[in-house]
């Protein structure tokens, strides 16, 4: 690029040169006229390509790819061979190298194409003293501009870092800007670097000029407004994510089993998404989800149970039938010990009496029959207390005929089971009564209705549509709004399947062992016959051997009976 001060000589050399030679005033007119216009056009491309380059750097928010976009149109714009680009690290200590380019030496470092693990330049020594004779860190401290004619040329700094680099890479460093990048309130966060100004004729290493150096710092402090911007941003995304999880840790606490769930639940949850992003055929190859867009599902899957924090501990770890804040069967147990104590010692006043030996053997067998049947009941009673997926009506029977028994406690009359204890005994699947399946299905609604609350950025307004679908049915069947298949998204399907996977396989769940693989594909493909989840969905997830990728990770061997 032609400095502005030397196409302004240039001009003025021209019109001189016109002015003397062109015979007529008209023939004057129209030379200057077309220099004139040539000049103007190109200081409107430059503005054009600085509005351009300041917008671009305006809208981008990937802090990565802003860093890289800073370096090169910097370098572009003042026709610079190579530069690297400093932050300041969080104590404001050391400038860390960011990016690093050299056009004619093919080096890219940093930025999109990953961390640079150069050690930090220190802007103070071990004593506290300024580093001030390192070029860069003097710029950083001091938040002047430095522009060295040859760094091989000047005794001020010292350069025996690119020195060494050039021994290395066979490049001679000459012209060096150095620019410090200042946010809007002033602070410095960093340093722009540019090396190597290039003549555009000759190609020759040649200074940096007056023009080269007011661009550029135009460029910093735009670039500096943006990486600040950027930052607030990530910062800002880093408090919702952290925000989130603390949420899903909050109930870890109340439940670890239902943590563990969240966690697991999103994995899978990704597993999808990543998947149908990459499809190249069948029904979802030509659906794409951006960075955004995985965020999004991401977020909704550590938020989907949101609302268990207002459930109840001992229904969320309901592990027997008779749990609540303890196993009551304890106290079952207990009451039939004395219903047992009792038992034998109204035989024994009755063997007391008689005289006859064959009528004390028949009492004496007859209350060995007896406390054994207690102890059965009392063991069967405990089998029932597991809960399980099916309780057939003879069980049921025989727990309301035990519940029946009559015993005695102080002078006090009561049955062996209270009212409470038989219905929870007789639970026909699982350890939740009807009661407590809906206070656990509440926690849909109160998901649903906690995220609708919180003002999600615009890039993430489907949280609480998808969080709050992971219990809706294709049939309508589901809760907590019972919507059709038409209603229900394609990410909510997703959670859908996602939720009821975990579920079924999770090897730490209190009130049931874990599924092997089989099993849970048969249960599934049940759940797809009803009309409950998505089948075309949950093929995808087998065909792209989903399933296996996240059972080999997370599930015991045991489990693992048709993984591949």
């Amino acid at each position: 690029m032609i400095s502005n001060h030397a196409k302004l000589q240039a001009l003025l050399e021209k019109i001189v040169y016109f002015k003397d030679n062109l015979q007529s005033m008209d023939e004057f007119a129209d030379a200057i006229s077309s220099e004139v216009y040539s000049f103007a056009k190109s200081q409107n491309d430059l503005i054009e390509q600085l509005n351009r380059v300041g917008a671009a750097l305006s809208a981008e928010k990937n802090l990565s790819k802003l860093l890289d976009m800073i370096l090169t149109q910097t370098r572009n714009i003042t026709n610079a061979d190579g530069g690297t680009l400093y932050l300041k690290n969080e104590q404001n200590q050391s400038l860390k190298f960011t990016v690093v380019e050299t056009i004619s030496l093919n080096i890219k470092m940093g930025g999109v194409s990953g961390e640079i693990t150069w050690p930090e330049m220190k802007l103070y020594d071990e004593n506290g003293n300024k580093n001030s004779h390192i070029v860069a860190a003097q710029c950083a401290l001091t938040g002047n501009s430095i522009n060295i004619k040859d760094v091989y040329d000047t005794q001020e700094f010292n350069f025996d870092g690119p020195k060494k680099f050039d021994a290395s890479n066979n490049y001679r460093t000459k012209s060096m800007l150095v620019l410090p990048l200042k946010n809007h309130i002033d602070e410095i966060i960093g340093v722009l670097q540019l090396i190597n100004r290039k003549d555009s004729q000759s190609g020759e290493s040649i200074e940096f000029g007056q023009d080269d150096e007011s661009i550029a710092l135009s460029l910093a402090s735009q670039a500096a407004i943006a990486i600040t911007n950027a930052n607030l941003v990530n910062d800002l995304e880093a408090l919702l994510e952290s925000f989130i999880k603390t949420i899903a840790v909050a109930i870890d606490e109340k439940s670890p089993y239902t943590g563990g769930h969240v966690r697991r639940m999103t994995e899978i949850c990704m597993l999808f998404a990543n998947a149908i992003n990459n499809a190249t055929e069948g029904k979802y190859k030509d659906i794409t989800y951006n960075e955004d867009n995985l965020k999004e599902i991401y977020m909704a899957g550590w938020m989907h149970d949101v609302g268990k924090i207002t459930t109840p501990e001992f229904v969320v770890d309901k592990s027997k039938k008779l749990e609540t804040i303890y196993d009551r069967i304890e106290s079952v147990e207990a009451r039939a010990e004395i219903y047992k104590r009792d038992v034998e010692i109204e035989f024994l006043k009755r063997i007391s009496k008689e005289s006859d030996r064959e009528n004390i053997e028949r009492l004496e067998k007859e209350l060995e029959e007896k406390k054994r049947a207690i102890d059965e009941d009392v063991e069967f009673l405990q089998s029932c207390n597991k809960g399980g997926e099916f309780m057939p009506d003879d069980a049921v029977e025989r727990v309301q005929k035990i519940g029946e028994i009559e015993i005695k406690i102080g002078n006090k009359s009561q049955k062996l089971l209270s009212e409470d204890e038989i219905k929870n005994l007789t639970i026909r699947k699982g350890t939740l009564t009807d009661e407590e399946r809906a206070k656990i299905n509440d926690h849909a609604k109160i998901s649903l209705e906690m995220l609708k609350k919180l003002p999600f950025p615009k890039k993430y307004r489907n949280i609480p549509e998808i969080a709050g679908a992971h219990h809706e049915k294709i049939n309508g069947k589901g809760y907590p709004r019972g919507l059709s298949a038409e209603e229900i998204t394609l990410e909510g399907r997703i959670l859908a399947i996602a939720d009821v996977f975990e579920a079924l396989t999770a090897p730490d769940r209190p009130y049931k062992d874990p599924y092997k693989m089989s099993v849970v594909r048969k249960i599934l493909g049940f759940m797809v016959k009803d009309g409950e989840i998505d089948g075309e969905l949950l093929q995808f997830f087998y065909d792209n051997n989903l399933d296996t990728e996240y059972a080999k990770k997370e599930l015991k061997p045991e489990q693992l009976d048709i993984v591949s």
